[in-house]
């Protein structure tokens, strides 16, 4: 289920909550359907993830991430293909019951997200293998889980702040992922995943991670001048950015003096850089 990852969907979906709270639209019942369906789909995703992986000889036996379970022999290839198919199975079930909350199109947006997370690393050109894995993180776990999920949670279109939001969680997001590739880049490399950092090399990377950090937070600029010029928001929200910026730049700084497994701990770092942001924007909104 790779727990340490799980705050990426979490996020998004924490975000859009606050902000419907703060716009005095907020439902909750599809909230915690949103909520559930976010975090099975990406569970399904890591799953197919780990199984396709195997299936392509991608993760070796003694890798330097994190313990494959199928890899090393722990699981049953099929257990895992079954457990896959069943989590899939629950979140197509949650995802139908947010229907009723929206319009009809919510259908095929929901077999959307459900085939883009198998596609991620299944098919016959599976997206992570391309390059393609930090633009799919920044849309379906940034851009799709804030705007659609206010959209659900209210009734209503997003905003621009939402959408900004929305931006700034998907960034957030990709450093993420950008970790796990940059710790990976030669076992990806010798299996011959293409990858955006085995395309354009660790270096590229790592000013990558920073910038996307420092982007993540101007993104919600308009937000932060609310709080400084007015007292919609409390101005005592800006110590939310600076804290974020101030462990962001730690964790670079660590990031560009790590190797191998030794980087393993700043996976589940930035993941949580982003809930600790996450939720504490949140505490400031809805209080």
């Amino acid at each position: 289920m790779r727990l340490r990852t799980l705050p990426v969907s979490i996020a998004g979906v924490v975000m859009a909550i606050a902000l419907a709270w703060w716009h005095d639209k907020l439902q909750w019942t599809p909230a915690l359907l949103c909520l559930a369906f976010a975090v099975l789909a990406q569970v399904a995703s890591n799953m197919a993830n780990e199984y396709f992986d195997w299936l392509k000889g991608t993760d070796k036996v003694g890798r330097v991430g994190p313990r494959r379970g199928v890899t090393e022999g722990d699981i049953k290839p099929t257990t895992l293909r079954l457990a896959t198919l069943i989590v899939i199975a629950a979140a197509a079930i949650t995802g139908c019951c947010l229907l009723p909350y929206g319009a009809w199109w919510l259908f095929p947006a929901g077999v959307v997200i459900m085939l883009a997370a198998i596609a991620y690393s299944a098919g016959p050109w599976p997206l992570s293998y391309h390059g393609l894995g930090e633009a799919m993180v920044f849309v379906f776990f940034g851009l799709v889980p804030v705007n659609l999920g206010y959209y659900v949670i209210t009734g209503t279109l997003f905003t621009p702040i939402v959408f900004l939001a929305s931006i700034t969680i998907g960034l957030m997001g990709v450093n993420v992922l950008l970790v796990n590739n940059y710790r990976d880049v030669e076992d990806d490399r010798a299996a011959g995943k293409h990858t955006a950092v085995v395309i354009f090399g660790r270096r590229p990377a790592v000013v990558a991670y920073l910038i996307n950090g420092y982007m993540a937070i101007a993104m919600l600029t308009p937000l932060w001048l609310t709080a400084y010029f007015n007292t919609v928001i409390t101005p005592a929200v800006l110590v939310v950015p600076i804290i974020y910026l101030l462990l962001h730049t730690a964790l670079w700084f660590s990031l560009i003096h790590r190797d191998g497994s030794a980087l393993n701990p700043l996976l589940g770092m930035t993941a949580s850089l982003m809930a600790i942001f996450t939720l504490s924007l949140a505490a400031f909104l809805i209080s």
